[in-house]
């Protein structure tokens, strides 16, 4: 039986493209995906996209509709849906409600609900203040239990000294390890 992963997706709109192709690549790899939304990125035209484009991507390439309200990601953990669920790209305003257990988008329900079920959430962070006030959020999710981390290094330190970004190509490999339970090294790189 094929393993279900979930997809989620924050407004760090320069990194969406990205997403878009690693949901292709774990489809290709036989996982069932389905697509989940913030309501901002559900919702913002940007220079980077329209929002009806990536909805339009994720649903083509998943065959399934885009969670992206609440009340539509609650059922993720009393129904078991998924096998793990990646939340990429994770900004740093997704990091601080994690960590402090705010759950008022889609994305935060769905981690929530999913984590009930002890089954792996593995997150690519994509923030500007990944190494300044971020960074405690970061730390302090990376101690919990069944949360898994994309490896990850500095964006740009000449121009964003304190931008973090994942690499978005191990997205399937730290899948993966997830599932095993196990942390995919180096996570810094």
């Amino acid at each position: 039986m094929n393993k279900t992963v979930g997809f989620a997706m924050c407004g760090s709109f320069c990194t969406l493209s990205k997403a878009i192709e690693q949901m292709a690549n774990l489809r290709k790899l036989n996982y069932d995906v389905l697509p989940i939304m913030s309501e901002i990125v559900w919702s913002t035209d940007t220079r980077f996209g329209k929002s009806a484009d990536f909805i339009k991507q994720a649903e083509e390439l998943c065959g399934h509709k885009v969670i992206h309200t609440i009340n539509d990601a609650e059922p993720i953990g009393p129904k078991k849906l998924l096998d793990a669920l990646v939340i990429a790209p994770c900004t740093g305003n997704t990091l601080g409600k994690l960590a402090h257990g705010i759950t008022d988008t889609a994305v935060t329900m769905a981690a929530k609900s999913h984590l009930r079920n002890n089954r792996p959430l593995i997150i690519n962070v994509s923030t500007n203040d990944g190494l300044g006030g971020a960074a405690k959020n970061i730390g302090h999710l990376m101690n919990y239990k069944n949360i898994y981390f994309v490896p990850l290094r500095q964006d740009d330190s000449e121009k964003k000294p304190r931008s973090v970004v994942a690499d978005f190509t191990k997205i399937p490999a730290c899948v993966e390890s997830a599932l095993n339970g196990i942390q995919l090294q180096p996570m810094l790189i």
